[in-house]
């Protein structure tokens, strides 16, 4: 009898767990995938094995993201997505680390890492220790904060919000760090005719 696609992602996961004890924090089965969760500290140690094991192979790392949940303590998640070709599994590894507290980096144990890594400092300020190229990549240098936090402001020099003191809207000013752009978004071409 063939096992369900869900029984074999639920033993890989149960077996994940046991060969793992101390590393993982905790495992999820999510409509047929794997989300494991592990301390940063034990974050290298875990994608070395996910990718050298004999029975997982994860040996292409898909992409790294950053999620801000901005009410919580550890307010950043960062998100591994793997792939295993030779068993044709996906495998979802997620850290939470806070504003002062690094993650390390894994371009040693996937170099394709770097560029991604690089992305989460810039949009979020996610820092990874141990990263040999930590800079700017999709803004200005001279660029101030993290753009896809959820506290970043949006636009303008006011924020407007409702006050529980006072039992009503306010208008408030905002300090932006940076300058307040206008964009003329008329065509070059049009000019020269």
């Amino acid at each position: 009898m063939v096992q369900s696609s869900r029984n074999v992602t639920l033993d890989f996961a149960n077996n994940l767990k046991e060969m793992l004890p101390a590393f993982i924090q905790t495992i999820q089965v999510v409509r047929n995938d794997i989300v494991v969760f592990v301390s940063p500290q034990y974050l290298v140690p875990v994608l070395t094995f996910l990718r050298d094991h004999t029975n997982t192979r994860f040996r292409s790392i898909m992409n790294l993201s950053g999620v801000d949940y901005p009410n919580r303590e550890l307010r950043f998640e960062v998100v591994y997505n793997l792939l295993s070709v030779t068993f044709a599994g996906r495998i979802r590894v997620k850290v939470c680390s806070d504003e002062a507290s690094p993650v390390p980096s894994v371009v040693d144990v996937y170099s394709a890492a770097n560029y991604f890594e690089r992305e989460a400092w810039d949009m979020f300020g996610i820092y990874f220790s141990n990263h040999p190229d930590l800079r700017r990549i999709l803004t200005d240098y001279g660029f101030e904060g993290f753009p896809l936090r959820k506290d970043f402001p949006l636009s303008g020099y006011t924020e407007v919000r409702y006050d529980e003191a006072q039992k009503r809207v306010v208008c408030e000013p905002i300090e932006v760090s940076q300058e307040f752009r206008n964009y003329n978004f008329e065509s070059p071409w049009q000019q020269i005719v």
